[in-house]
């Protein structure tokens, strides 16, 4: 046998420091992603310089060149050396003013990073100055220009070949540019962007009001198709806009979410918001939105990631609540009445007419300036769909569930329409010829039935279109759940405690957060370090994977602060429910039954489209029909 005579020295390297060149560089492959990252650093320098007109010129997707142009407050000429140094920055100085940070730019990264993977030039000029000064390879030289800055950004990766061959198409490269200029123009109104690219305006937004300035960048199906949200709780507060279910979308790519003006992309507020949607859009469909959530900056961490596109707050349960039953309660005001509006042609539309001059709504949002509001409802998880014949599968105690619906009114009967409206009064409400519906009833008054399938009816405006069965489906799944709601949920014991193996995050889980596991109906111990024992569940979950059901719940309490298992499991079968008991097609109502139809439709929640996300109804005006037979023309 050969003996090992190799040097065990042999290719070992003394610790040493990294020249501040190379620091420079691997700092920059967190910071100087691609040339998108460039733009945002640069723009939220722009924007903290107090600017309020920028503009953005890019050469080849912002490979070749990316310039910055601003109106700020510029940099001293004495300063600039400072500026492109690592970890120089005027936006804090302290530990205290980082846990408060109230600029978007605050790590004094960005120049310095730049500065190492690509050609670097920065002009500037400050009020009191009489004229621009322009460093360059760490010279300093007198120049022209205005008050403010200009960073000149060019052949990125220039010294760093590798780099390059990651980087996409031009095309695809200046896509990423241009999105996050939109974004960042989404937030500031107040700020004037013009976007051009090889030599070619693009982008040209004026300052406005955040209800334009979101139109104009979102477009008109957004614009033509949201609700206004403008919501506070203590220090917490939520604006913007959201879309309406209906105009729901097969991709996630108007979603716009900012925190103290800055756009992020947080795990907890997406769950948030997507579980608000959850009752009103199923399947693989997107809402979009455009929100803001303002709060005192020491209860959010915004020093999280280089990037600074992900937060950290320090009461997430609290903020999840918060926009999780905002955006709910907003979402739950789409019924008929709830607008002094109605949908228009092939879509449910909210036009900017509810806009008052503030870009809030008129009377959608009727807990506005009211006391605030307690959150203390659990969070919700999207799920998908079920049927009845999955209800042994999911574990839900249908009989328990069949009892709620048939003390709630609802016979388990394909024809329970007439039976659900007798308790909404057996006027018979008919339209009469010499006098049209006023807005007092939006829907109007039924004239007939078509194919068994859609309720014609006449309003104010026009003609009213309603799809019989999925609005009833809709009226049917909101009784069912105020049926549920109005009871506390039963708790089962179990005669023997399921017990698991669980890790030592599941553990600390149970044990810290015993208060929220019983609000839930839960009795989840832990009998050793790496064994949990289920007690109880909620009556409903009773016939449900108890192990199953509680590490999920353990998931969600450890990542929300909260859990809606339950809620979710039990709405899934009372919309399967509620579409198996509604009004089926070529089933025959008279007057009375269809004018019950739309009062009932005008006095419920989220009225505006069924349990799927689809219009229950929509309205041809009197101009649209003029259209159509080319009257006045």
């Amino acid at each position: 046998m050969t003996a090992n005579t190799s040097n065990p020295t042999e290719g070992y390297r003394p610790i040493q420091a990294l020249p501040d060149h190379l620091i420079s560089q691997i700092a920059a492959g967190e910071v100087v992603e691609r040339p998108s990252a460039v733009v945002k650093e640069l723009l939220e320098n722009a924007l903290d310089a107090g600017s309020s007109s920028i503009t953005i010129r890019l050469e080849e997707g912002g490979v070749k060149r990316i310039a910055i142009i601003d109106n700020g407050r510029g940099i001293p000429p004495d300063q600039l050396p400072l500026a492109l140094q690592r970890h120089a920055t005027s936006k804090i100085a302290t530990l205290e003013e980082l846990e408060n940070v109230a600029t978007l730019g605050f790590r004094g990264e960005a120049l310095a990073s730049i500065s190492s993977v690509a050609v670097l030039t920065v002009t500037t000029r400050t009020a009191d100055a009489p004229h621009a000064w322009q460093i360059e390879n760490g010279k300093i030289t007198p120049a022209s220009g205005g008050q403010g800055t200009t960073v000149d950004v060019q052949d990125l990766y220039y010294n760093t070949p590798a780099r390059r061959k990651f980087l996409k198409s031009e095309q695809t490269e200046f896509g990423h540019c241009a999105e996050v200029v939109r974004r960042i123009a989404l937030a500031r109104p107040d700020v004037s962007f013009s976007l051009s690219h090889n030599g070619k305006t693009v982008d040209h937004w004026n300052v406005s009001a955040f209800d334009k300035r979101s139109a104009s960048i979102l477009g008109d199906a957004f614009s033509s198709a949201r609700l206004a949200i403008d919501e506070s709780a203590g220090p917490l507060r939520l604006h913007g806009f959201i879309g309406l279910p209906t105009a729901s979308k097969g991709r996630a790519d108007a979603q716009y979410f900012y925190v103290n003006g800055r756009f992020v992309r947080d795990k907890l507020l997406t769950h948030a918001v997507r579980a608000a949607y959850q009752d009103v859009l199923h399947g693989d469909r997107y809402p979009s939105y455009v929100i803001a959530l303002d709060l005192d900056p020491a209860l959010v961490d915004v020093n999280v990631h280089p990037s600074k596109i992900e937060v950290r707050f320090r009461d997430s349960r609290s903020v999840h609540q918060f926009v999780f039953h905002a955006i709910n309660r907003a979402l739950a005001q789409t019924s008929a009445t709830a607008f002094g509006t109605v949908p228009g042609p092939a879509t449910a539309i909210i036009g900017d007419s509810n806009l008052n001059e503030s870009g809030t709504s008129r009377g959608r949002l009727p807990w506005i300036g009211g006391e605030q509001t307690s959150f203390s409802a659990q969070f919700a998880t999207p799920v998908s769909g079920s049927s009845l014949d999955q209800r042994s599968a999911s574990g839900i105690d249908y009989s328990f569930m069949q009892q709620r619906a048939q003390a709630a009114g609802v016979a388990q009967s394909t024809d329970s329409y007439g039976a659900l409206f007798a308790s909404a009064g057996n006027t018979n409400t008919s339209f009469k010829e010499s006098a049209l519906p006023n807005d007092d009833h939006p829907l109007g008054f039924a004239l007939a039935q078509l194919h068994g399938i859609y309720v014609l009816a006449q309003n104010s405006k026009g003609l009213v279109l309603v799809d019989m069965h999925a609005a009833h489906e809709r009226i049917l799944y909101e009784d069912l759940k105020n049926a549920l709601d109005e009871d506390n949920m039963p708790v089962q014991s179990l005669l023997i405690p399921i017990t698991f193996h669980a890790d030592g995050v599941e553990v600390g889980t149970a044990e810290e957060n015993q208060d929220i596991l019983k609000s839930l109906g839960f009795d989840i111990a832990a009998i050793s370090p790496t064994t949990l024992a289920v007690r109880a569940v909620p009556a409903l979950l009773k016939n449900a994977d108890a192990q199953s059901l509680a590490r999920d719940v353990l998931r969600e309490v450890r990542e929300f602060g909260g859990s809606r298992v339950l809620i979710d499991r039990r709405n899934e079968l009372l919309g399967t429910l509620a579409c198996h008991t509604a009004v089926r097609a070529n089933r025959s109502l008279t007057i009375v039954e269809m004018n019950a139809l739309l009062r009932q439709m005008e006095i419920t929640e989220r009225s505006d489209q069924c349990n799927h996300g689809r219009p229950t109804w929509v309205q041809l005006g009197l101009n649209d029909l003029d259209k159509m037979f080319m009257r006045g023309q």
